[in-house]
């Protein structure tokens, strides 16, 4: 279909060929199609594929049918014939790349497979220090900590803290908390009366503790 010829209100039509921002291995494809098959008015639908936010450092995405229609005029909207794949424009450049495949194990489910990952500023980190990374003398003590005292003393409600980064000049250790910490209505008591103590206590050069975890996701929000 030319992208004179679209449809569409919304954004522009174009070929796969055209502009590949997702990739759909065959067997998911197939199972989109039969999904989509089983809505109603399935010719007027689209997959729509979407960030929708950062987890644990690493991208969560929404896949869901919507109306092609309602894609608007910066959206990506690519059209093989066969399928209509919608990419909201503020989740085109963190999806480019990416590929939609069918996980078989277990009970089976679409994987979306992103070489993508969050810049250091949407995780709460500063991007020279995230590149720096933690296998400096301060965060390689940090790390040590974490492991041997903090970790064994908050697994029993299933709580864990890593460090993602180190400000190793200022001493300020950048931590994710996962398990039942995170999204735990106690977390910001935790870091700072049980964490950060701690940490300060065995590493005296550490200034200031920073928990860039996204508490609105997990297994455990609210634990």
């Amino acid at each position: 279909m030319a992208a004179d010829d679209s449809p569409y209100n919304g954004g522009m039509a174009r070929t796969a060929e055209d502009l590949a921002v997702v990739g759909i291995a065959p067997e998911a494809r197939q199972v989109v199609k039969e999904a989509l098959g089983q809505e109603p008015d399935p010719e007027r639908l689209a997959l729509w594929l979407e960030v929708r936010g950062v987890q644990a450092a690493q991208f969560v995405y929404d896949l869901y049918f919507q109306a092609a229609a309602d894609a608007a005029e910066d959206d990506v909207v690519v059209d093989d014939g066969d399928l209509t794949v919608v990419v909201p424009a503020a989740s085109v450049d963190r999806l480019r790349g990416a590929r939609l495949e069918w996980n078989a194990e277990g009970e089976g489910g679409l994987v979306l497979v992103n070489p993508n990952s969050p810049a250091p500023e949407e995780l709460g980190v500063p991007a020279d220090v995230m590149a720096a990374g933690t296998a400096g003398p301060l965060g390689s003590r940090v790390s040590a900590v974490l492991e041997e005292v903090v970790n064994p003393s908050i697994a029993s409600h299933g709580g864990r803290a890593d460090l993602v980064a180190i400000d190793e000049s200022e001493g300020v250790a950048y931590l994710r908390l996962s398990g039942g910490c995170q999204g735990c209505a106690m977390s910001r008591m935790t870091l700072t009366q049980g964490i950060e103590t701690a940490l300060r206590e065995e590493v005296p050069e550490v200034s200031r503790v920073v928990d860039v975890t996204d508490h609105t996701g997990g297994a455990n929000p609210y634990y």
